[in-house]
């Protein structure tokens, strides 16, 4: 594999990019063709350009534009769209590029990348190629979040049509709609060699610094070589809320040195009862489950001043 600066350069140089979109993210179909326009406008020669709009397609234009060798793969979509393409790219010698059309945009918010297009187009310019961590659960990694609990209930109900619409507000009120029905779960998260037990309504295990569009802590990245355990309230109903609101309101000024997180390389999560398993934003199995960090293993375009270690 070339080094970062190898490949940075040969981005900037060849400008040889294969753009991916997902039109079935919020924004995918509305920007497609002006994210191809505006990128060949900055000068990058597509070798293909892939618009995935039915089941099973994105899999298939993910592999159809590594194919192609580019030195950059430019990915359109959201959380669950980039966390594929992670897949797809970990310990590859190809970067990233990353298009934040989705509903929350948590990866690209940790990278900082913008949320506009322009912007976002910007970084794939005048950026540098970093290399982040990914999580891994099960065997399947991931950019942002794995988790259980309410949110496999959100998962699996809330409305791609929903998310288009009203955008970040379809999750909470996906998640309201299904509290009443809803019951607590006890977990066990066993790491550095002892074994955690509560009782909660909802677990999450962070490699990257957002959730749900909101910071986790002031000190959390995606290059830090930790992944960040926490539950948000215990059985209650009441207790999952006012944990949600305070993550909101909070999380900018938390740290992950508090006793709320646990902060580790990998551990395992056992649930009574077994539970599905969400993956930035889509089911990928059931507790229990193996989760583990994989670092450096994403390399990705970043702002200049992105701290890369």
């Amino acid at each position: 594999m070339r080094s970062k600066h190898e490949l940075q350069a040969a981005v900037a140089q060849r400008h040889r990019a294969v753009l991916v979109v997902n039109t079935r993210s919020r924004r995918g179909q509305r920007l497609y063709r002006a994210a191809a326009s505006q990128l060949r406008a900055a000068g990058f020669s597509l070798l293909g350009s892939f618009p995935a709009g039915r089941s099973g397609q994105l899999e298939a234009s993910l592999a159809a534009a590594l194919d192609l060798q580019p030195d950059l793969l430019i990915v359109g979509g959201g959380d669950g769209t980039l966390s594929l393409a992670a897949r797809h790219l970990a310990y590859r010698d190809a970067a990233l590029g990353v298009l934040p059309l989705g509903t929350t945009n948590n990866f690209a918010r940790t990278l900082g990348v913008p949320l506009h297009l322009a912007g976002a187009i910007d970084v794939l310019t005048t950026g540098k190629v970093a290399d982040v961590d990914l999580g891994e659960a099960n065997g399947v990694y991931f950019a942002n979040l794995a988790s259980t609990g309410l949110s496999g209930d959100v998962a699996g109900t809330v409305r791609p049509g929903l998310k288009r619409l009203l955008g970040q507000a379809a999750y909470p009120l996906t998640a309201l709609a299904r509290l009443p029905r809803h019951r607590p779960f006890q977990a066990t998260i066993t790491a550095g060699g002892q074994d955690r037990t509560l009782t909660t309504r909802q677990l999450n295990i962070a490699n990257g610094s957002f959730h749900a569009a909101r910071p986790i802590t002031a000190d959390a990245s995606a290059d830090d070589r930790l992944l960040l355990a926490y539950s948000l309230g215990g059985g209650s109903r009441a207790s999952l809320i006012n944990a949600t609101i305070r993550h909101a309101l909070m999380g900018s000024r938390r740290s992950y040195a508090e006793s709320a997180f646990l902060a580790t390389g990998g551990l395992m999560l056992h649930t009574t009862p077994p539970l599905p398993l969400v993956i930035d934003g889509e089911i990928h199995g059931h507790t229990p489950a193996r989760i583990t960090l994989a670092p450096n293993a994403l390399r990705v375009m970043v702002t200049p001043d992105f701290t890369d270690t």
